[in-house]
């Protein structure tokens, strides 16, 4: 490791450490070793505009985003929720059935963990505190254990920003989080079947059978907004891109002129909103794009490779530890950062050792959605203490089981790959 290098990581690791958002830091050390090396910061300027030009996909960020926030707003979110009541609230556990579901609903339209757990979710927090069989602490846990499936399901902005940094099909890594995000759902239904069971939760008064039929007629058009994203990418209608403009335009023709719940005034709030939500994640691909180019001028991921295979780990060995690597930084980094910064150092390596990079994007994004329950810095944590108001310590107290059975669900999708690339194959893909 060179000096300049050392100066670069020493100032990112200082500027972090007292609170200086992750973006600007970043984008501080680079400039440190850019500075340092003689290059001259104004590579960093061709360094942004070249990644930015030959990123296309990057577009389908904001797009996501806007769909999202449309989402959320007007009634459309109620439908839902109307929807996943009738079809699994008589069990066990209703609402927090309810609320698993209506995140794997919800994850169709809007690729964003925060999305979820600061729209749909606080709808269903208040559902169940309302109903009396639930404490706070619970309905904040579950809400935030159940939107990190959000980002697993297609859309998916993480997949998206994987596919960017390892030149994967943005198409095969959709279908390759189906099945990972459906298990997940699963696994936490489960636990809050077994949960309710123990801890003795009463069950809500059931929707009659013959109400479904019309909640679900109310609900469709929103439910056919993930078919529509998905064919439209599978079925060569539209790429990755055009499609996130697809369901950003559906979502706006869905909530104005269908359900006629969003005012001219609404929109302007929301697509004020989608902008600094995107501004804040374009800081920090802008910050990734120029450190990686450090790190790939020290030539750290060939160095990394190198070391590895010259050790001779095997393949799961590797998946493994790396995997623990990501659950730590999950901690205290946020998913975008580690996806752009941390993650590329090891692509080289699973490109020696022939692990599938589909594979290892999904099971990756996956650790990083965990890292967002994960305390003592889990921003999903603290987004539903900021929304709800619901003491921190409540939340993380109750959060602890659904975190639990998620890195088991975790450890499976690692050691059985056929989960995550199972789907993938049927359509073709030869990885």
């Amino acid at each position: 490791m060179t000096l300049e290098f050392g100066l670069c990581l020493f100032t990112l690791f200082i500027m972090a450490g007292i609170g200086t958002p992750i973006a600007y830091a970043i984008l501080l050390a680079s400039f440190v070793y850019l500075t340092a090396s003689g290059a001259g910061v104004g590579i960093a300027g061709k360094v942004l505009m070249d990644g930015l030009y030959n990123s296309f996909i990057l577009l389908a960020v904001p797009l996501f985003i806007v769909a999202a926030n449309i989402m959320n707003a007007g009634t459309i979110s109620d439908r839902l929720l109307g929807f996943c009541v009738g079809l699994v609230g008589r069990f066990k556990g209703g609402l927090g059935h309810v609320n698993v579901v209506a995140s794997l609903i919800f994850s169709g339209m809007s690729g964003s963990a925060i999305a979820d757990a600061a729209g749909i979710g606080k709808i269903i927090i208040e559902m169940m505190t309302k109903s009396g069989h639930y404490t706070r602490g619970y309905a904040a846990a579950i809400t935030a254990a159940s939107a990190t499936i959000g980002p697993i399901i297609p859309p998916s902005i993480p997949m998206v920003l994987y596919a960017l940094v390892s030149n994967t099909s943005i198409g095969f890594l959709f279908l390759g989080g189906i099945v990972p995000g459906l298990f997940m759902g699963a696994v936490l239904m489960g636990m809050n079947y077994f949960i309710s069971l123990r801890r003795g939760f009463l069950t809500e008064e059931p929707v009659p059978l013959r109400e479904l039929p019309a909640l679900t007629v109310n609900a469709f058009p929103a439910l056919l907004m993930p078919g529509i994203l998905l064919y439209g990418i599978y079925g060569g209608v539209t790429t990755p891109t055009e499609a996130a403009a697809v369901a950003a335009f559906y979502a706006l023709i869905l909530a104005s002129a269908f359900y006629r719940a969003l005012s001219i005034h609404a929109f302007y709030r929301i697509l004020v909103e989608s902008a600094r939500s995107s501004a804040a994640v374009g800081l920090v691909i802008g910050g990734a794009l120029i450190l990686n180019f450090v790190v790939a001028s020290e030539n750290i991921p060939g160095m990394l490779a190198d070391a590895l295979v010259g050790l001779d780990v095997e393949p799961i060995i590797f998946l493994l530890g790396v995997n623990v690597l990501i659950l730590l930084l999950g901690c205290v980094l946020d998913a975008t950062t580690i996806i752009l910064v941390i993650i590329p150092l090891f692509l080289p390596t699973c490109r020696e050792l022939g692990i599938d990079l589909v594979h290892f994007g999904v099971v990756a994004v996956v650790n990083c959605m965990i890292g967002l329950i994960t305390p003592p810095y889990g921003i999903l944590l603290f987004v539903i203490n900021a929304v709800t108001r619901i003491p921190l310590g409540e939340i993380i107290r109750e959060v602890l089981p659904f975190l639990a059975v998620l890195i088991a669900a975790l450890l499976v999708l690692i050691l059985v790959p056929e989960l995550v690339l199972w789907l993938p194959r049927i359509f073709g893909y030869l990885g």
